[in-house]
């Protein structure tokens, strides 16, 4: 499977490499794009769920990676929560 890296800018401007185990991401995040904690954070549970079910499909297995990764971002976000105009910067999708 395509797998896809792409960076995040936190509120702080603090940067994480993340990863894709699919190329679905590219469905639900721009590079570039500026999207409030909340929607970003819908966006990549969305994508990245279906990144690991696409895995499920293809070899009987989700994949972990992506629910790690996810579960990274989880509790990134946590650490902005009480900002409601927390917003999270794409910098940059990798395939």
């Amino acid at each position: 499977m395509p797998e896809v890296r792409f960076t995040v800018r936190w509120p702080d401007d603090s940067v994480t490499d993340c990863y894709s185990p699919s190329t679905v991401i590219h469905d639900y995040l721009q590079a570039g794009e500026r999207y409030p904690l909340d929607d970003f954070m819908q966006r990549s549970r969305t994508a990245l769920n279906l990144a690991s079910e696409r895995v499920r499909l293809k070899y009987g297995y989700a994949c972990s990676s992506a629910m790690d990764q996810l579960e990274r971002l989880e509790a990134r976000a946590l650490t902005y929560q009480s900002d409601p105009a927390a917003a999270v910067t794409l910098v940059a999708l990798r395939s």
